[in-house]
Formats: C-alpha cells, structure tokens, sequence
C-alpha cells in the first residue's frame, strides 16, 4: 500500500526522504546511536549533560505537589506568560502584553510549526540562513512553501548583504533568523538585522526569529530583531526555556508578537498540542525572574567550556573559529585530509572514541558540497566530558 500525504513534503523538506520513497533517519538520531553501541563521548547531539539551577527544579516539584497537573489555559499559565513580558522589557526594553501578545508553546519547535502553518500559504518562499536547523526544512515542507536560502560561510559566518537582498523577493512571505546561530555559533552583526528589517518592509514580509540562544552569547550582545526601528510590528520573536535553564525536555517555549498576529498563530496552535507542560510553567516563570548574576554566570560558564573544546580541537589539527554564540563550535577536518566530514563523523568514534556532525547535514546542494569539510561540535558537556573527548582527539593529528 502506498502511504501518501504531507509527510512526504516534511521528509523531503528535511532531507530526509529515500531515493525509494521511505523516510530516512536523522543525522542526529544516527550518530547518536553511533555514540551508544561504541561508547564514544557524543559531542553531536545539543543537550546538556547537567541539571538546571535547584530552585527551578524544585518549583517544578512543588507544582506538581501543589497539583498543577490538569490542562493550563490555551495561551499559556498567566504566572509564565507575565514573566516572559518582564523578561522582554527587563533585558531588552521591549513592551508586551501578556494577555493578547504571548502565546506559550511546546517547545521553541512547535512555535515555529504553528507559526509557518498559520502564516504561509502554498507556494510562499521561506528564506533561512545555511546551513540551518533542520526542523526548518520539514516544516517548511510541511507548509508546503518554497524554501530560500543565503549560505554563511567561514571563518566569520556571516551572511553576504548582497546575497541577501537578491535572495528576499516579493514571493518571500517570512524571512526566518536563528540568531545566535545553530549550528555555526556565530551571531548576526547589528547591520545585518537592519538589513533584514529593511528588506521585510520593502517586500511585506514578516520576520520570525528563533532566539533560543538569546542568553548564551560570548563577547557580544544579543540583539532581538523586534528592537530594531520599524521591526515590531510585523515580527514574531520565538524562544524557550531548555537552553537557558538546562531543561531541554521540558519542551516550554514562547512566542510574543503583535496582537493580531498571534491570535493567527493560536487559531493553528490549539490543533497541535493544544496545551502541554503544567507544572514547568511555573518553574520556568521562576527562572525568568532570577538575578542577573545567574544569566552573566551560565553564558560565562559556556564560554570556558567553548575554549576548552576550541583548544582540543586545534591541538588535533582542525581549523576552528571561535563562536560567538549557542551549544556550538565549528571545525574543518581539511586540513587533517579529510574533505568529507560526513565519512569522518562515520568514522570518528573509532579514531577517537567521539561524535560530532557534519555540516553538510544542515545543508542544501550545493552549499553542502560547499561546507562538506566541516564539523559541528557540542560544547554544553561537564568540563571533565570535554577534556577527556579534547585529549582523544588529540591522536588525530598522528592521522596526516
């Protein structure tokens, strides 16, 4: 039996459709299987491998004792949707209502699900960074649009401003931003956001950002495109909890945009999950309101972490640059010899006992020809984790 639908346009949106027609796994769902039957440290997938800060955590338990445990209202509990207001007008000066402009979601995911599915009619162009998170392209297939892309390219990652204004067009409905960067790290100059608020409003298109990262940022500051002159009216500003509190598997994300905009977005939302997450909501509220010390100590913490694996890797003979932002770093196995990263990834738990991804899995042809040497590793481990997968892959070098 043939088993047609939009799955077909989500797998092949994600690069995940067979040559036969069946779908294929992820890279990461691979290599991370890789990690498990060889033992090997996995620096692919971008988890963290230690709990978030105890007063999170136990306000969570607390809820669940307090039975929080039934449906919250559709938009999200009232607790977190005021606390990702405060949030917004405490670090970046931004005015939300809490009442008609956030919407709480099952993940940071599911807000960009429900937000291509309301907003994007068939045939509509989505233009993304590449390499990109690979969720963009399955939903944007999913939503049956036409997927655009501008290729950032190293060592500094940033996109070319030319590529970008041929790239936008009147046929472009949003032009999605993932900034800090996944899986480049780097975080997009001032100019460029400008750029983007520029060229939404010469061509009526809406700007969706997937911030995430927002509070992992090394050396430079993240700015929200929705702070930008003339960005506020026509963006809608995505986020989520697990990066910043440690808590990926809670899955409680957000969105905040103008009032009318998202009430397009629940009218898609409430068919999905409908709702999800009782007890964190609160927990997650908690973690909005703690003292600046704590945001200033995660992004600092991280930033070690990033030397500590920048270091490894260049004692084992990659070329690395230093990412300013997110989970990750970004290494070019060619000069150990190696112009397939993908093969290398393949074979890396072998030669050193650790996992990565290959860039090329975030890509397009020809971009993923283009970047087919490079590597994404996760740096969000215990430092024990990274000095030990550092000195592994130091035996690399005795491969050239």
């Amino acid at each position: 039996m043939s088993v047609r639908g939009a799955w077909l346009r989500a797998a092949s949106g994600a690069m995940l459709l067979n040559d036969d027609g069946t779908p294929g796994t992820t890279i990461f769902a691979e290599m991370s299987a890789l990690a498990a039957r060889t033992g090997a440290i996995n620096l692919g997938q971008g988890f963290p491998d230690e709990d978030g800060p105890a007063e999170v955590l136990e306000a969570a338990r607390r809820a669940i004792a307090d039975g929080i445990n039934q449906y919250p209202p559709g938009l999200g509990m009232p607790v977190l949707r005021e606390a990702i207001a405060a949030h917004q007008k405490r670090f970046y000066g931004l005015s939300v209502d809490p009442d008609q402009e956030v919407l709480v979601t099952a993940g940071a995911t599911e807000a960009l699900a429900a937000t291509l599915l309301a907003l994007v009619e068939p045939g509509d162009e989505v233009l993304t960074l590449e390499p990109f998170y690979d969720a963009y392209g399955g939903l944007i297939g999913l939503a049956d649009a036409v997927h655009t892309t501008v290729t950032l390219r190293a060592p500094d990652f940033q996109p070319d401003h030319d590529e970008l204004r041929r790239a936008v067009t009147d046929r472009t409905r949003i032009i999605l931003i993932n900034n800090p960067h996944n899986p480049t790290g780097t975080v997009l100059e001032r100019e460029t956001l400008e750029l983007l608020v520029e060229l939404a409003h010469q061509h009526d298109a809406l700007l969706v950002t997937d911030e995430v990262y927002e509070h992992l940022t090394f050396e430079v500051e993240h700015i929200p495109i929705a702070t930008l002159p003339g960005a506020r009216d026509r963006t809608i500003t995505i986020s989520s909890g697990g990066k910043t509190f440690n808590t990926t598997g809670w899955k409680i994300g957000w969105l905040t945009a103008p009032r009318e905009i998202v009430g397009a977005i629940v009218a898609v939302k409430q068919f999905l999950t409908y709702v999800n997450g009782a007890p964190f909501q609160p927990a997650i509220a908690l973690g909005l309101g703690l003292p600046d010390s704590y945001f200033d100590h995660i992004a600092a913490d991280l930033a070690h972490k990033r030397d500590l694996l920048a270091k490894g890797l260049r004692a084992a003979g990659f070329e690395v640059g230093s990412p300013r932002g997110s989970y990750f770093i970004t290494a070019d196995a060619a000069p150990l010899g190696f112009q397939d990263a993908a093969d290398l990834c393949r074979r890396l738990p072998e030669l050193a006992g650790v996992v990565a991804i290959p860039i090329s899995a975030f890509c397009h042809e020809p971009a993923a020809r283009e970047l087919s040497s490079l590597m994404r590793f996760a740096f969000c481990k215990r430092v024990d984790v990274l000095e030990r997968a550092a000195a592994q892959l130091a035996g690399l070098r005795s491969l050239r």
